[in-house]
């Protein structure tokens, strides 16, 4: 059968379940076992084992036996063995880990892919080789470093005598000069003498001026 058939049996097929990024790559001068590598993107378990399915209906739907299948069980990585073709159906942290487009990828196949259209798969930046004695940069300007300007030099603190703490206000104390108010020794009245009193006293009296009688 034509290998130009297949391929696009194949890519039919992927993009009936819309698989991503699918990319297609010859593979004859690489490899005796087959001559296409078809890689597609799915973005889960669920999606990546639908495609193989979709893929195998495509491939028998033009007379082919069904290809062989490997993991299905994990749904990650799904390799659709097709004969002259395999197809690598794998998720994109897969996908991206493995690179299989370093591999197989030296002669991709241009072929109409709508869902190539939609979503291109990221390229990187092409680095560009430097050739000998051509383009070379030109040399980058000096910058003449300015001088810094002197700093004025601190002029030295003067010195300040160190202040002297206010007086403090003496307290002006009366000295020798009593207050008015002391308290003077209260004078001793003579209490006044009852009459009890005042007949004893008389009679002690009276009897110091008699002459004792014998």
């Amino acid at each position: 059968m034509d290998i130009r058939k297949l391929q696009r049996a194949i890519v039919d097929g992927l993009e009936d379940v819309k698989a991503q990024h699918v990319a297609v790559f010859n593979t004859e001068h690489l490899s005796p076992l087959f001559e296409r590598v078809i890689i597609a993107s799915g973005t889960s378990n669920r999606q990546t084992k639908a495609l193989a399915a979709s893929v195998r209906d495509a491939v028998k739907s033009i007379g082919l036996p069904p290809p062989r299948t490997e993991g299905e069980d994990n749904g990650e990585w799904i390799i659709v063995d097709c004969g002259a073709a395999v197809a690598h159906i794998m998720q994109p942290a897969i996908r991206q880990y493995y690179q299989l487009e370093e591999i197989w990828g030296d002669k991709p196949v241009r072929m109409k892919i709508e869902s190539e259209t939609k979503t291109a798969l990221p390229k990187a930046a092409p680095v560009v080789a430097k050739k000998a004695g051509a383009g070379k940069a030109a040399p980058a300007k000096k910058v003449a470093a300015k001088k810094a300007a002197p700093t004025k030099k601190a002029s030295p603190a003067k010195k300040t005598a160190p202040k002297k703490a206010p007086a403090r206000k003496a307290v002006t104390r009366t000295v020798g000069v009593k207050r008015a108010t002391a308290k003077t020794p209260a004078a001793k009245t003579p209490a006044a003498k009852t009459p009890a009193a005042t007949k004893a006293a008389a009679k002690k009296a009276a009897t110091k001026k008699s002459p004792a009688r014998r």
